[in-house]
């Protein structure tokens, strides 16, 4: 039968393409590389499973035996590629063994961006990238009462809220003016923030994060103003680094992620990337959506039918039950600008081109019941 499609990776991505494969071709073999447990949960879940009432344990969906078994896959556990061969076809796991393939698929994922910070208690910063560092994170809330997150965007938010709905006191951290100011215009910032201050949560905006020390059983954050807040527990939500090291090691070419085409084809014909690690025409689409749309086109093209991807509007809920909101991303290389109308129940923002076209929206409060009305006048994200 030949060399399989081999997977490298086991998020959402991973599973997409094995899931959408099999619909396709029962009989093509499939290996799945994962470094971890190599069971499948929805990695979203978890910056609101505390106020759902869901353990790590009641987030996975199936360890990788019963996916194996489910999806008739073969799953290499708690194994790490260290380099791929791609004159030979093959990727190589730690300790020298050879994986060949016929085709091969990256899904590797990105890495929490790290601070360059100082100070003794550097070590104790916590994480949330995968199932694992949320097992972590809820075994150090045990006992605890105050967390401080550094990062006001999408994650950060909706860990704060979670937190702050389930009884801890949250600090905000974040260099810029407001929350999520990578997604809202202004007025949308500033309504997250006063709905989310009213379910318990500090921000502390405007503020670079110094150093962190351990004082006694605490951590003591400082600022560049040297101003400073004492809490348990520090979450670094900073952002996401594509993983592109493997790539570039094997001379395929990376920007912000693996570049790939619109078949997710590398410049090698036979070895493609889809998900947080990949780059498909100059858009790094770490969301759900993307990944949905890009595996389904994916596993068409490895079963032998070349089918391009294609984006269509794909608005992003942002799970913050405090401030019910929905954004759609608007190009910003794209000259326009935001019309906002904005009351005391809700912000509707728009973001429209030289000629009036809608490219994007924010909608939050009573605002978001316009979602589906605003989203039908959306341009695909990729044609």
């Amino acid at each position: 039968m030949g060399n399989p499609v081999v997977i490298v990776g086991s998020g959402l991505a991973g599973y997409a393409v094995a899931r959408e494969l099999r619909k396709l071709n029962a009989e093509i073999p499939i290996v799945m590389i994962s470094a971890d447990h190599g069971g499948f949960y929805s990695k979203p879940m978890l910056s609101n499973a505390l106020s759902t009432g869901k353990t790590p344990e009641s987030i996975l969906n199936g360890d990788a035996v019963q996916m194996a078994s489910q999806l008739k896959i073969t799953i290499r556990s708690h194994c790490r590629v260290t380099a791929i061969d791609q004159p030979g076809c093959a990727v190589i796991l730690v300790g020298g063994e050879k994986i060949f393939y016929d085709q091969l698929v990256l899904a590797l994922g990105a890495d929490q961006v790290s601070l360059p910070l100082s100070g003794d208690g550097v070590a104790k910063i916590l994480t949330v990238n995968d199932l694992d560092d949320y097992k972590k994170f809820r075994d150090a809330l045990a006992g605890k009462k105050r967390v401080s997150i550094i990062g006001a965007g999408l994650i950060g938010c909706e860990f704060a809220n979670d937190l702050a709905t389930t009884g801890y006191h949250v600090d905000v951290i974040d260099i810029s003016a407001q929350p999520l100011g990578r997604l809202l215009p202004s007025e949308g910032g500033s309504f997250i923030r006063q709905k989310l201050e009213e379910s318990g949560v500090v921000f502390h905006l405007n503020a670079s994060t110094q150093s962190i020390d351990q004082v006694r059983e605490r951590l003591c954050i400082t600022f560049a103003n040297d101003a400073s807040i004492e809490t348990d527990i520090v979450l670094s939500a900073v952002g996401l680094r594509p993983r592109t090291q493997l790539a570039v090691a094997a001379g395929i070419p990376v920007n912000r992620g693996i570049l790939v085409n619109r078949l997710l084809q590398t410049q090698f014909s036979n070895i493609y990337a889809l998900g947080d690690c990949a780059e498909v025409e100059g858009k790094v689409l770490p969301f759900v959506m993307p990944i949905t749309h890009a595996a389904r086109a994916l596993a068409a093209t490895l079963s032998g039918n070349p089918t391009p991807v294609l984006y269509p509007a794909m608005p992003v809920i942002v799970k913050t039950p405090a401030c019910s909101t929905v954004v759609s991303p608007p190009d910003f290389s794209i000259q326009g600008e935001w019309h906002v109308d904005a009351d005391k129940d809700g912000v509707k923002a728009l973001y429209r081109d030289e000629t009036g076209n809608l490219l994007g929206y924010a909608v939050l409060g009573a605002a978001t019941k316009e979602k589906n009305n605003l989203t039908a006048q959306l341009p695909p994200v990729l044609m």
